[in-house]
C-alpha cells in the first residue's frame, strides 16, 4: 500500500509548482511594464487574471493539506536535482526530481493557466 494516497498527490506537487508559477508570472508582469511594449493592459490583464487562477488554486492545495496534516519540504538540491520531503499522516516520503521535469511542468502549468485567463477576460 503507498504511503500516499493518489487523491494527495496532486496536492503536493500543487506546493511545489504554484509557488514557482507565482514567481515566473510576477517576473513576466515585471518584464511587461517596463518593457517597450505599446500596449501593455491586455498582456498584464492575461498575466493577473493567470495570477488569480494560480493562487485559488493554491489556497485550495493548502486547506485540503491542513485539513489532512499533510506538509512539504524542499531538501537538497544540486544542478540535477531536487529533493521533496511529502509528509502524510506520520510517514515522509522523499522524492527527488529532476530539475528539467520541474522546468517543463511549470512551463505546461504557465500555459494552462495563461490559457484559462484567457477566457477569462
Amino acid at each position: 500500500m503507498p504511503l500516499i494516497p493518489p487523491e494527495a498527490l496532486p496536492h503536493f506537487e500543487n506546493q511545489i509548482y504554484l509557488p514557482m508559477l507565482l514567481i515566473i508570472l510576477e517576473r513576466d508582469r515585471l518584464a511587461f511594464e517596463k518593457g517597450p511594449f505599446k500596449l501593455k493592459r491586455p498582456y498584464l490583464a492575461m498575466i493577473a487574471e493567470a495570477e488569480k487562477l494560480v493562487q485559488k488554486d493554491l489556497k485550495e492545495s493548502r486547506l485540503y493539506m491542513r485539513r489532512h496534516s499533510m506538509k512539504v519540504i524542499k531538501g537538497d538540491h544540486d544542478d540535477m536535482f531536487t529533493e521533496y520531503v511529502f509528509i502524510h499522516g506520520g510517514y515522509e516520503d522523499h522524492r527527488r526530481y529532476l530539475n528539467v521535469r520541474l522546468r517543463n511542468r511549470s512551463e505546461e502549468l504557465l500555459g494552462v493557466y495563461l490559457a484559462m485567463g484567457d477566457r477569462a477576460i
